[in-house]
């Protein structure tokens, strides 16, 4: 059992010599579950067929602080992803743009929607995330500890999409819980007043010794009444191109599956009241994962490229329902905002544990043969959101905000571990009802959180502006650890709650020394919320919030006729009371580990050579590590008898660790090239070459033995467990686009020199022996083509 997880794949090794109990040896079923210039977009065809230039940075608008600013004024490391750069890229998730955002670390599990985000090294060591997500100006995902949120964030179908900014480094004051090391924000296309206008698409991708898939769209706006209400609607359908085959049973292409997005939007534009309400369904399922089987010591495939093992299949779906209602009343000398927001996501996610469980078929209940097993995970979550804020109007020399914010968050996870024999038929009796059912686990839990936020503005001439925020908080949780039956934890409900309070503030000085020239300071504070913990020895009835202090430096300058943009940062964050995942015989919860930092200077420029040709860099430096032995955990054993024998000591992390997935150096060079012919056609070309440094894929675990209540007293030499290292690796994808009047054509070729390099690597260790089966490695997305036509009407 789990608070949520934090990676279900990696199993830690086991020592059977002093395991005892047969639900302790199957536990580990259970593991603790649990580039700022970017924001312009290229040259592109108009319905016309005219020709546009690149949006000039000024022009480009964000929501940063939560008011329509140019970004070059915001005082704060922001990038944009903008539609069109979205389209020239075939991106249908967030790993196919994360490489053109300079601190922003994805990592794909396999597939859309098993996704981990990190921004600047911040990790996520638990359960809960570290970056919040919104959607326009609701935030979706979930704020607790029981949900998986680390490891299952939003990976939004990026059709409709307006444009997407990240935010990076602490965000708690306008953006609250999980805001701790950024934000990511999806900004969807508002309805058009006064014109109509229709597109239609159609494409189809191939990937390298895989499958071939088909995607649709349509999109839609019609004006309703007298410029002044509007409806949108739009609809996309992508199939996810297969290309992992299964050396257990010979299949191919298993990791098959449908993205689909539907969306409905209405505005009304009154003289006072200004009016939105969206519908929004977001819908991915997968037939499994993609993964390659790797040898343990040379981590080369075991069997082919593209070969996995599974025994037991691994279905993943996720649905997002998200429904929205925007308010702004014009007051003359400000604006009273709402924002509403329901969301209902329901989560299935199961993995194969054959290789954990199946040596408990032979090697504890004398079978002639290991058995196979898979353990499944459902989330489902109903959440409510509540914003007020009255602010000033903008321009001013003090402008300010105030509000209050609310959500409520009722959740359960619940998780089945199964074991069968080899070839998947339940176990011969009596075993099947013995032990074919090794848990069933369910844990509800209701999230609520209250928060008064403030922020100013002050303006100091036409040169100097100080930014400032606060914002107080409190949030009350309840969950409960239900246990129908099973053998690996106790029959009956125990039931946990927690409250606390948390106040968070920014602070945030810029000098203009031009109109092209600008330095600011930032100093902010975040955190991630805590919670009741399971109910485990050794673990703490309670976890506290996660802390952190951000200290950042930056440039933002244009020169050369604003032909050149050079945006540099240097930061340094301060974490403290880290939520980890720890886990003994398989079941774990969470803890405050300790301490960390991160240290880093990020990049981002372009240069227009000619009206025609940009060439852009952006690049990330980011060295983020441990800074103490993390606190251990101390779990007492017991004979059946309730005599104890020994103490087992247990640290998640020691001082000087990297975090997990986070590379000390990434960059993207980017060049594209505009074009127009003498028969009224154009069009673009343009390439990116991505690098993404060494990682690692977790942090050290140290396991102790000792005599009990004398941790001086070792009983055995301490167990290390390293993490293991991802190379390097570089991808260069391509893209082209033409178009005349109402049609365009493009086609990209992503990964074009079919790089081999891997997103997640992961051990899989049997639960009784300790004996390393293999790796995981999820492979980076192969050798992509693509080809995309859109009318417009």
């Amino acid at each position: 059992m789990s608070p949520g997880r934090t990676g279900m794949t990696q199993f830690h090794s086991a020592r059977p010599w002093y395991r005892k109990q047969l639900f302790l040896a199957i536990a580990g079923a259970l593991a603790c579950s649990g580039a700022p210039a970017l924001a312009q977009d290229s040259v592109v065809t108009q319905p016309d067929g005219a020709s546009a230039e690149a949006t000039n940075l000024d022009t480009v608008v964000v929501t940063a602080n939560k008011r329509v600013e140019n970004v070059r004024d915001v005082g704060a490391s922001i990038s944009v992803i903008g539609e069109r750069q979205l389209e020239n890229l075939g991106a249908v998730s967030l790993s196919d743009y994360a490489a053109f955002i300079p601190g922003l670390q994805v990592q794909n599990d396999g597939g859309p929607g098993l996704t981990r985000v990190s921004l600047r090294g911040i990790a996520a060591l638990s359960s809960g995330a570290t970056v919040s997500t919104y959607i326009d100006e609701v935030p979706v995902g979930s704020s607790g500890i029981y949900q998986g949120a680390s490891t299952l964030m939003l990976d939004l179908l990026p059709y409709d999409i307006s444009r997407v900014e990240v935010l990076r480094g602490p965000q708690g004051t306008l953006y609250g819980a999980g805001a701790i090391g950024g934000l990511l924000k999806y900004v969807t296309r508002e309805p058009d007043l006064s014109t109509t206008e229709a597109r239609v698409g159609v494409g189809v991708r191939s990937v390298q010794g895989g499958d071939q898939a088909l995607n649709l769209r349509f999109g839609a706006s019609v004006p309703l009444k007298d410029d002044r209400l509007g409806l949108r609607m739009s609809f996309a359908r992508n199939e996810i191109a297969a290309f992992t085959d299964n050396a257990v049973d010979g299949r191919e292409n298993i990791n098959g599956g449908s993205q689909l997005g539907a969306r409905t939007a209405l505005s009304w534009d009154g003289d006072v009241v200004d009016m939105d309400f969206g519908v929004l369904h977001q819908r991915i399922r997968s037939d499994d994962r993609a993964g390659v089987a790797l040898d343990p010591d040379t981590q080369r495939p075991l069997f082919g490229d593209d070969d996995d093992l599974a025994w037991q299949p691994r279905p993943f779906s996720k649905e997002l329902t998200l429904v929205s209602l925007g308010l702004d009343w014009e007051l003359g000398w400000g604006n009273f905002i709402s924002a509403t927001g329901w969301s209902q996501s329901d989560t299935l996610d199961q993995i194969d544990s054959t290789v954990q469980f199946g040596e408990v078929a032979d090697g504890i209940l004398g079978l002639p043969e290991p058995g196979s097993s898979f353990v499944r995970y459902r989330y489902d979550m109903d959440k409510i959101t509540q914003e007020f804020r009255l602010q000033s109007k903008g321009g001013g020399t003090f402008e300010w905000m105030v509000g209050a914010f609310y959500t409520k968050e009722d959740a359960l996870q619940s998780q089945f571990a199964w074991l069968g024999q080899r070839d998947g038929t339940p176990l011969p009796a009596p075993y099947d009802d013995m032990f074919g059912t090794l848990a069933i686990i369910n844990l509800p839990s209701t999230y609520k959180e209250y928060a008064l936020f403030a922020n100013g503005s002050w303006r100091f001439g036409e040169r100097f502006k100080i930014d400032a925020g606060l914002r107080q908080a409190r949030n009350d949780q309840w969950f409960s650890q239900n246990v129908p039956t099973g053998i690996l934890a106790p029959i009956g409900d125990t039931p946990g709650e927690s409250s606390e309070d948390v106040f968070t503030w920014s602070i945030s000085p810029q000098y203009r020394f031009s109109d092209d020239v600008m330095v600011y300071a930032r100093v902010a504070t975040g955190y991630q919320p805590g919670g009741p913990n399971v109910a485990l020895a050794g673990m703490p009835p309670q976890v506290d919030s996660s802390m952190l202090d951000s200290y950042e430096i930056g440039l933002k300058s244009q020169f050369a006729d604003r032909r050149v943009t050079l945006d540099v940062s240097a930061f340094r964050i301060d974490w403290e009371d880290i939520q980890v995942a720890s886990s003994f015989n398989g079941v774990g919860g969470l803890v405050n580990g300790g301490e960390a930092t991160s240290e880093g200077l990020e990049l981002s420029s372009q240069f227009r050579v000619t009206d025609a040709l940009m060439l852009g860099l952006s690049a990330a430096y980011t060295d983020a590590s441990i800074k103490n032995d993390f606190e251990p955990t101390v779990i007492a054993q017991a004979d059946e008898d309730g005599n104890r024998l020994y103490d087992v000591i247990l640290w998640t992390g020691l001082a000087g660790d990297r975090m997990p997935y986070s590379p000390k150096l990434s960059w993207t060079a980017t060049a594209e090239y505009a074009f127009s012919t003498a028969g009224g056609l154009n069009g673009q070309v343009g390439a990116a070459l991505r690098w993404v440094g060494k990682r690692l894929n977790d942090t050290t675990e140290r396991q102790r033995v000792t005599a009990p209540d004398d941790p001086d007293t070792l009983l055995l030499p301490d167990d290390i467990s390293v993490p293991l290292e991802l190379d390097s690796y570089r991808a260069l994808d391509l893209y082209a686009g033409i178009g005349k009047g109402n049609w365009e054509l493009r086609a990209y070729a992503n990964n074009v020199t079919g790089e081999k390099a891997w997103s997640t690597l992961a051990p899989m260790d049997g639960a009784l022996s300790g004996v390393r089966s293999h790796l995981v490695g999820v492979p980076i997305q192969p050798r992509t083509f693509g080809l995309e036509i859109d009318f417009r009407f």
